[in-house]
């Protein structure tokens, strides 16, 4: 899914790409890579605030077992 963001009433030129947008509420970011630094967490931080939603999942199929983080705005 595809947000506009605005940043104090002003439309900005870049748009975000969630991977995922699940029941219109829940952002699904999928990675696979070792270790997922704190820029992912932020990433989906602004995803949940442009897209008004209010839990995002980070997911990471990078390592022996499924890792994930749960983030809510």
């Amino acid at each position: 899914m595809e947000y506009g963001v605005s940043y104090k009433d002003v439309i900005l030129p870049h748009k975000f790409f969630a991977d995922f947008v699940v029941y219109d509420n829940i952002i699904l970011e999928v990675k696979a890579q070792k270790g997922l630094p704190s820029e992912f967490d932020h990433l989906v931080l602004n995803y949940l605030a442009v897209s008004k939603c209010k839990v995002g999942l980070l997911v990471n199929f990078g390592h022996d077992s499924l890792k994930f983080k749960r983030l809510v705005l």
